[in-house]
This record gives C-alpha cells, structure tokens and sequence, in this order.
C-alpha cells in the first residue's frame, strides 16, 4: 500500500494519530521501532541538524534532501514541514513535486513572510490571505498522487487574532486543502474553538515550552483533533541528553559505565542490522551448487 493511502486510512480511523518529529534516519527510525504509526519531519529539528536555529535559513533543496533520507529509511508514512513553500504558486508548485518524488504522504505549507520563523517564536509576519489561498490552490493542484496529504498551516493567530486565524483556515480548506493547522494557540478555550470552528480536520502542534497549553491526546482527541505532530520531542531529549553526558564525562574526565546501557549489536539492530545481515548471504547462498543427487 502507498505511504499516501495509509496515511489517509489512519487519520480517517477513531483514533487521533500521533506523529513524533525526526530530524535524521536515527530518529525517524527509532519512531517507527517504537510503534508509532507515522513520522513528522520536523523543520525546526532540521535546521538544527544543519547547525541553524529556525529562521528560515534552510532551502527547499536541503529540506527534500533531509526527507528522501527519512523516507528511504522507514515504512511508514512520513508528514513533512514545507515552510512557506519557498516563493510564490511557482515555487509552491515545484515544492509539492519534489516533496512528492521523495515519497512523503504530505507537506503544510504555511502563511508567514519569507524569511519565516519558528512558529512559538515572536516577530512572525503573515502574507497577504489571498496570497496564501493562491498558495494552497496551487498546491492542491501539483500533486499528482490525490492521496499526498496538503495541509494548509497559518500563524496568523500571533499577528491577527484566533478570528483571522480560523477565516484563513477555512478559506484554505475551502481552496481543497485537506487538513488545517493553526499555530500557536495560546489559551485551552482556544484550543478548544479551532476544531469547532474550522470546517475541517485539525492539526494540533505540539511544542514544549510553547506557547500552546499542555494537554493529553485524550483530550485532544475529545476536542475534535484528527493529527497530533511533536516536531521537539526528539531533538530536546537529545540535546539534553547529550548535554548531560558530555558535562558528566567532562567533570569526571572518565567515560560512562557500560553497565544496563544498550548493547552495541541492539544499536545496530534498530538501525537495520538484521536485514542487511541477511543479504550479505542471501545471494551467496542461492548461487550455491546443488548436491549431486
């Protein structure tokens, strides 16, 4: 089945589905082993693995690249950050094509001024509304799969209020987009309105330290949320935890105790060992002479 198909089955099923962001092939893979049934791309996290903070500074180029390696590593479906879709309803275009090639199930596109920011981040700037429902109706159009998944992201609750917000949602899935994503509410009753007032599914972004409240999948569920993305998971556990081990390895000038850590063959194992154990003498084996009988 394609990864665009199965993506449509899940978010059509009872449950919300959640999707933790990976930034590289060792995230997206350790998502996939742990069960999870779709990887989220995260922008943020890939310009962090490019050594940039989430300012708008990484190309389209770079963000299809970082995908087709995160696809090409998993299973399962995978939701990728498209920015602003990098210029106007050309570029948009050409975004959704090259998105699409990789084997990506679906890409937001979102509203804010190039060169964009982290959406809990002050000082975003939003286009023009018919700009970015041009934007959206050329995406729609570009795909040539029907199943890839356009979901249509507006940061205009920072800069305009929750009303604009949810007018340019509606507009958005009016213009065929398949799934809303307003960013960065700021209170529950907020996040309780948008999947009441938006004529469509949501999106709920989940970000620690955001400026979004907490809240369980659950309740989101309850809300009326059809997809739960958390693009920070991973990379703030890594940095912490590498920031952790580093300092302890630093003042102890002596590395960790391998005691109860994974062992190096179950590292590898996560990663594909198994598989690639087996090929190195599959065709080996099969090229073997048969027995005289």
């Amino acid at each position: 089945m394609k990864t665009t198909t199965r993506l449509r089955q899940l978010l059509a099923g009872r449950e919300i589905v959640i999707a933790p962001g990976a930034y590289d092939a060792i995230t997206a893979r350790l998502i996939e082993h742990a069960g999870f049934p779709v990887v989220y791309m995260t922008g943020a996290g890939t310009a962090a693995s490019l050594g940039y903070p989430d300012f708008g500074l990484v190309t389209m180029t770079e963000m299809v690249a970082n995908v087709a390696t995160l696809a090409r590593s998993v299973h399962i479906p995978i939701i990728a950050d498209a920015d602003t879709g990098y210029g106007n309803e050309l570029n948009v275009t050409r975004t959704v094509r090259e998105y699409e090639s990789r084997g990506v199930a679906g890409i937001h596109i979102e509203d804010q001024v190039a060169p964009k920011r982290c959406g809990h981040l002050d000082g975003k700037e939003i286009i023009p509304a018919d700009e970015y429902v041009a934007k959206i109706r050329a995406a729609v159009a570009a795909r040539r799969d029907q199943d890839f998944l356009i979901i249509a992201r507006t940061d205009a609750r920072a800069v305009a209020g929750l009303d604009e917000a949810i007018a340019r949602a509606n507009a958005a899935i009016d213009a065929g987009a398949d799934m809303a994503f307003v960013e960065a509410v700021q209170t529950m009753e907020e996040l309780q309105a948008v999947p009441v007032r938006v004529k469509g599914h949501c999106l709920l972004n989940v970000v620690r330290g955001g400026k979004t409240p907490d809240v369980d999948f659950g309740a989101a569920q309850s809300m009326g949320y059809r997809l739960a993305i958390l693009p920070s998971l991973l990379i703030v556990a890594t940095t912490e935890a590498c920031t952790s081990v580093l300092r302890k390895v630093k003042e102890t000038n002596a590395p960790p105790s391998s005691a109860g850590r994974m062992p190096v063959a179950e590292r590898f194992r996560r990663m594909g060992s198994d598989e690639w154990t087996a090929l190195a003498t599959k065709f080996r084996d099969a090229a073997a002479p048969k027995a005289a009988e």
